[in-house]
């Protein structure tokens, strides 16, 4: 059974339909559990993700990823996990339509509270993300490929891309960078 949207936001729509679109080509960096394929998509019910639709969450900087894979894999956790293994990716992605959210003030302007934007526990994650995944649920509904937006944990942009808009040749694995330990990479970072 498909999922139910509620009634889009028509401020929202009109918010959106006002940003161009932008082609985007280059390096992105995603950090995946060892064995995992790096092209799946994610968990749905991340940051920019509803559910409706799967994504695939990437970052311009592979500190970013790291970071990311970090905060998701302590979320909660008294104790981090010291037999997960992770794998750093390079990979390039060409996306026709993005839409990009500059910055934290862009974010802002389309009615999300970025006082607490990544300072949130995972547990609280509720009081923000309901508005990010309505504007990317959103913005998929009016054509975009992808959405790039401020990274919650890493001073770089976050590329979320939305997997049944891009071709399959629109994303390919580059580099395998290799195993990374997340726990040391907090207090190393890469740097790339």
């Amino acid at each position: 059974m498909a999922a139910l949207h509620r009634a889009r936001d028509n401020k929202l729509i009109d918010a959106l339909e006002r940003i161009s679109p932008v082609q985007l080509e280059g390096t992105v960096w995603r950090v995946v559990r060892e064995g995992h394929d790096v092209l799946i998509p994610s968990a749905a019910g991340g940051r920019w993700d509803d559910g409706t639709f799967d994504v695939l969450y990437t970052s311009k900087a592979a500190d970013g990823a790291a970071a990311e894979a970090y905060f998701h894999l302590s979320r909660g956790q008294p104790v981090f996990p010291s037999k997960i293994t992770h794998r750093l990716y390079r990979l390039n992605a060409t996306i026709k339509k993005a839409l990009v959210l500059a910055d934290l003030g862009a974010v802002a302007r389309l009615g999300v509270d970025t006082t607490r934007y990544g300072a949130l526990s995972y547990n609280e994650r509720q009081q923000e993300y309901p508005r990010t995944q309505e504007i990317a649920e959103t913005a998929h509904f009016l054509g975009f490929d992808a959405l790039m937006a401020p990274n919650a944990r890493w001073e770089c942009m976050n590329v979320i891309l939305f997997l049944d808009r891009i071709g399959p040749d629109a994303c390919e694995v580059t580099l395998d960078h290799g195993s990374i330990d997340l726990k040391k990479w907090q207090s190393a970072p890469l740097g790339c």
